[in-house]
């Protein structure tokens, strides 16, 4: 989910010098860029020549530079992950200012605990080897919700990954035509498992498997990578481009594997 952007210069600089010709104007100089960004004239003209081999950037005249359809659309899609990313790290943040944590273990008050995301949760337990850490101000048993107090450190919080199988819709042979086998490899140790209209309900249902979620699974989906889970959605043929299409412009990029039969 980190965006290139944030942790790649070459990919930061890119960004910040298309941001200055859309915003002050193809009349700008190389020299007012270099100033803005704090680096070399003769880094920004590299980059520049790069943005136009690449067609993000469009030379109008002499020293007169305009952004690209094909720009706009980069520098929008780098905006809607970064805004993806920020909502990731509000979430953590606010999972710390809350101050609510399920134990891993008997807990007592006044107690240093480690605090980590597991299986979507905010856990207090063990502090050695914790990036982020606090105080317990209660006593709590293995799996109750305790108070946590003078947190300190950031969570860490790895987004998870979210994988798309493909059935037939009814009108394909519904259920009837998916591969099962394949189905119950593709869900096999998961529990984080959605279903994407009724074939999708009813070939899980043939494999012996029930789906956890059916009801919005597109929101539920996102908001649990974000969390750090894997979630295994099957979705019929017909909602598959408006499932995927939702998901990336979430900023998240799912597998997919294709479970429809083939042989007639």
């Amino acid at each position: 989910m980190m965006k290139s952007i944030l942790h790649n210069k070459n990919a930061s600089t890119r960004f910040q010098i298309i941001v200055e010709i859309a915003s002050k104007g193809p009349a700008i100089e190389q020299k007012d860029i270099a100033v803005a960004l704090g680096i070399t004239p003769q880094a920004i003209s590299e980059y520049l020549k790069h943005l136009v081999s690449e067609g993000l950037v469009q030379v109008e005249g002499r020293s007169r530079y305009r952004v690209t359809s094909s720009g706009v659309n980069w520098m929008l899609s780098e905006l809607r992950d970064l805004n993806n990313y920020v909502n990731f790290a509000e979430k953590a943040v606010t999972d710390i200012t809350v101050n609510a944590a399920l134990t891993e273990n008997d807990i007592d008050a006044g107690q240093e605990v480690g605090l980590r995301m597991k299986d979507g949760l905010l856990t207090a337990g063990n502090a050695r080897g914790a990036a982020a850490r606090g105080t317990a101000f209660q006593n709590g048993k293995a799996g109750e919700d305790v108070g946590v107090t003078s947190v300190k450190g950031i969570i860490e919080l790895k987004p998870g990954v979210v994988s798309v199988a493909i059935v037939p819709s009814i009108s394909g042979g519904g259920s009837a035509k998916t591969n099962l086998d394949a189905l119950k490899d593709f869900c096999r140790g998961h529990k984080h498992i959605g279903a994407v209209g009724i074939e999708a309900y009813a070939a899980l249902r043939r494999a012996d498997i029930e789906p956890r979620y059916f009801y919005a699974v597109q929101e539920v989906a996102i908001q649990a990578v974000r969390y750090g889970l894997e979630v295994f959605i099957v979705c019929i043929s017909d909602e598959l481009p408006g499932f995927i299409k939702r998901l990336r412009d979430s900023g998240l990029e799912p597998q997919v594997v294709d479970l429809r039969e083939t042989k007639s």
